[in-house]
């Protein structure tokens, strides 16, 4: 590092701006994929950073053919401006909270389908909500169960909906309802015109399979083992794509796919003995900060459920 004297003074507004452009360059890997995300253009986003560099009086990142990298000292930067941001979520999220007015953002990310799952009511909590809070922000996203997971625990988001495959500590959990998961394969699949009384273990085990890519619970592992795994789809519509190919099986739950395919589309391999049941819910970080939007939605999700969730 440098090791001129310098004294940074007052940081302001204007070096927010400009530490939120390197925090986007340096998370999107250089200028030019930093151009979407900040709809700004390359030439922009390059004065900025120099004048960040001059500000700080440090070189943050190298440029040029041999591509983006950060230095050494770029490095510590990023890492004490995601604290400083951090710091600044925390303030503002306490101030809204401290508000007579119930305000403030809420996060809601979803796994696969279950943002459209009506056992789950969402568009009726979207309503309660915006009508005991007007006020409150709402972002909603999809993600896949491990990222929302860690974003739950890095307090980016408030509440997660997801497949309960695992329990991890520091998490909290709702359990809101249980699917029956079973082994498909599409009308054009070689094994969809074999009587059930003609199906064996080695015939079913010997096709395609296609899984979700992540560790599954003890029951699923054991119906899997065996298996010839083929292909990897996390979401449920990209593993149904790749059913209807004729060429693979794979595990889906009853419920999606009675809601998302023709009657007699898919058939069930041996159901009676591949199948497993799979818990969904909310996920929420515990000891997370305060947030009376979170309060309120979870409280109506209690509500709307009934005595069906469980922690």
């Amino acid at each position: 590092m440098s090791t001129r004297k310098f004294w940074l003074g007052q940081v302001g507004d204007y070096e927010i701006k400009q530490l939120r452009v390197f925090a986007t360059v340096v998370e999107c890997g250089g200028f030019s994929a930093a151009e979407t995300e900040l709809n700004i253009t390359r030439s922009t986003i390059s004065i900025h950073i120099a004048n960040l560099e001059s500000r700080l009086n440090l070189t943050l990142c190298q440029r040029g053919r041999g591509g983006f990298s950060l230095t050494e000292e770029g490095r510590v930067i990023y890492e004490a401006t995601l604290k400083l941001f951090a710091s600044l979520e925390d303030f503002r999220a306490t101030v809204n909270n401290l508000n007579s007015t119930l305000s403030g953002d809420l996060r809601l990310l979803f796994s696969d389908t279950l943002s459209d799952d009506p056992r789950l009511h969402l568009p009726g909590l979207i309503n309660q909500l915006h009508e005991q809070a007007p006020d409150v922000y709402i972002t909603i996203d999809i993600d896949s169960m491990a990222a929302i997971e860690q974003k739950i625990i890095n307090e980016e988001a408030e509440i997660g909906f997801v497949p309960l495959h695992r329990e991890i500590e520091g998490l909290e959990y709702i359990r809101l309802f249980t699917d029956s998961c079973r082994l498909y394969c599409h009308r054009t699949h070689p094994l969809y015109a074999v009587p059930e009384s003609q199906l064996t273990d080695a015939m079913v085990d010997a096709q395609a399979l296609i899984q979700a890519g992540l560790k599954p619970h003890s029951h699923a592992a054991q119906l899997i083992e065996n298996m010839h795994l083929r292909a990897t789809a996390y979401y449920y519509e990209t593993r149904l794509a790749m059913i209807r190919s004729g060429k693979y099986v794979g595990f889906l739950p009853e419920a999606y796919v009675q809601h998302n395919t023709d009657p007699g589309e898919l058939r069930a391999l041996q159901p009676e003995k591949r199948n497993y049941r799979l818990d969904s819910g909310a996920i929420m970080r515990k000891s997370a900060r305060t947030n009376k939007a979170r309060d309120l939605f979870l409280a109506l999700l209690r509500e709307r459920l009934g005595g069906d969730t469980q922690g």
